[in-house]
């Protein structure tokens, strides 16, 4: 009796220890957009370490960095059930495994984190380092899904100016470190972690100082944006897309004639290659103003979620096709084998998978200068920025948030772009088929917006772009070579320590 008393208490606490785990990591995921309590993400982080610090071998690191990292990603990833309820009928029931299965799937990056900082002899910076690796390759991986990472709680803040050096990585390591900190002046060693908060803290107001003035210069074109807040279980059904189409239209007609009219994803209810009356409408109602809207096209049995540029009459002078797909959602892995079986992504048109473009390119906008295409997806990734054929003048986004909800989904992307500005030193114009539809300057300051699920439009001035920054010319190397570094030094200390 005694005997099984004692396992059931061990399993009691085991229980208790792994909803404690999963807490902390839905704490540190609370400087996620739209709550923003950044100091949260820092004390989360902060128990995060010195729970690794107790643990012994690396079996037990791996345990703490997956629950955490599940905890972290339930919270900041619960948004991604909103895409099943849309035909909830059909794919409502995937939502909860949907959900489950990607956070425990992205912590497991966590979990080999820690895993390898205690291989490593454990210490202050194995952890930032092999976290700081986890997240990269989180990024890179299987195409990569970079979201939510924990320096992200840091975009709404000074410290963002530090992206442009060192992209989201660096704002990675500063959050590690602060929590590191705080453990440690917490803890015991006051003196040394009070200092290295401070020289954090330094940081913000630096940061400040730094962040370059990025208005737009005298003369500045002036880009309409058109966000219509089509619901996505209404967007494509027949007897809603045309009021759809037609409320972009009014919207794009009104007041005076701007120098650009940015519609969203998917903005357009017919193939391109059948759009040449529909364009010319769309035309019509610029009044000589060029257009980037969303359409889809065909070629053969491949169709792909372009952005096309219609000029007067409709001509189209620019396609762009989306070529960093969502898995699951506009592709299938192993696609071609899964349709024989009627197996498609969720975002998908009439039961068939896009097929990915070519890659990162520009388009010209004549007076405007060049501008780097980016639909929906792609701004999570700053690799896809800097695959750029060369330099742009600005950034053009569209996208369609409907898929992602109205509470974290689609202010976390927005985010995101802001991170993206900031890290290339250009000015993005975002346009959101149900918000946020919004232009930032080079820095990342939002600078207009149309707020979520508001139907109409903003005329905003176009910011000026800012000199390449070193996160354009030098992408995530000096990080890695940050990493490579601090890993080297946590394995000379743990061997000095081994010969005393």
């Amino acid at each position: 009796m005694a005997e099984v008393a004692l396992t059931r208490l061990a399993d009691l606490w085991w229980g208790w220890r792994a909803v404690m785990l999963l807490g902390i990591g839905a704490v540190a995921a609370l400087g996620q957009a739209p709550w923003g309590l950044w100091p949260l993400t820092i004390l989360g982080l902060a128990l995060f370490y010195g729970l690794y610090l107790q643990v012994t071998g690396w079996r037990a690191a791996a345990f703490v960095g997956w629950l955490v990292g599940t905890g972290h990603f339930l919270l900041a990833f619960h948004w991604i059930t909103e895409p099943f309820m849309v035909d909830a009928a059909r794919h409502g029931w995937m939502a909860p495994f949907a959900l489950l299965g990607l956070a425990a799937g992205m912590a497991l990056y966590w979990g080999a984190g820690l895993a390898l900082a205690r291989v490593m002899g454990g210490g202050a910076m194995a952890f930032v380092a092999w976290l700081g690796l986890a997240e990269i390759a989180r990024g890179w991986l299987f195409t990569g899904f970079p979201w939510a990472q924990a320096g992200h709680a840091l975009i709404d803040t000074p410290l963002l100016h530090w992206a442009s050096y060192l992209g989201a990585p660096g704002l990675l390591t500063l959050i590690l470190a602060a929590a590191v900190a705080l453990w440690h002046m917490v803890a015991g060693a006051q003196g040394r972690g009070a200092l290295a908060l401070a020289g954090m803290a330094a940081l913000w107001p630096l940061g400040v100082a730094l962040t370059p003035e990025a208005g737009p210069e005298a003369g500045a074109p002036v880009i309409r944006l058109v966000q219509p807040n089509a619901p996505q279980h209404e967007k494509w059904k027949p007897e809603r897309a045309r009021a759809f189409l037609d409320r972009q239209r009014a919207f794009t007609a009104a007041d005076e004639v701007p120098d650009l009219v940015v519609w969203p994803e998917t903005a357009v209810p017919v193939w391109l290659n059948h759009a040449g009356e529909t364009l010319e409408a769309v035309a019509a109602s610029a009044r000589g103003a060029p257009v980037v809207l969303g359409i889809q096209r065909f070629e053969g049995r491949r169709i792909y979620n372009s952005l096309a540029v219609v000029e007067r009459g409709g001509v189209v002078n620019e396609v762009y096709d989306k070529h960093h797909l969502v898995p699951f959602g506009e592709f299938m892995p192993f696609g071609d084998f899964l349709a024989k079986i009627g197996i498609y992504g969720l975002a998908s048109n009439e039961g068939q998978g896009y097929s990915a473009g070519s890659g990162a390119q520009l388009i010209d906008l004549g007076p405007l200068g060049r501008a780097l295409p980016l639909i929906c997806y792609e701004s999570v990734f700053a690799r896809d920025l800097r695959a750029a054929p060369g330099r742009a003048d600005m950034i053009l986004l569209i996208t369609n948030d409907a898929w992602f909800g109205q509470i974290s989904g689609p202010y976390q992307h927005l985010a995101q772009a802001s991170l993206r500005s900031a890290e290339m030193g250009l000015p993005m114009i975002r346009v959101a088929n149900t918000g946020v539809s919004a232009m930032i300057d080079a820095t990342g300051r939002i600078t207009e917006a149309i707020p979520l699920g508001d139907a109409g439009w903003r005329d905003a001035v176009l910011p000026r772009a800012l000199p390449e920054t070193v996160y354009a010319r030098f992408g995530d190397a000096p990080m890695l070579a940050l990493y490579a570094l601090l890993l080297a030094l946590s394995l000379w200390r743990n061997s000095a320590r081994g010969h005393r």
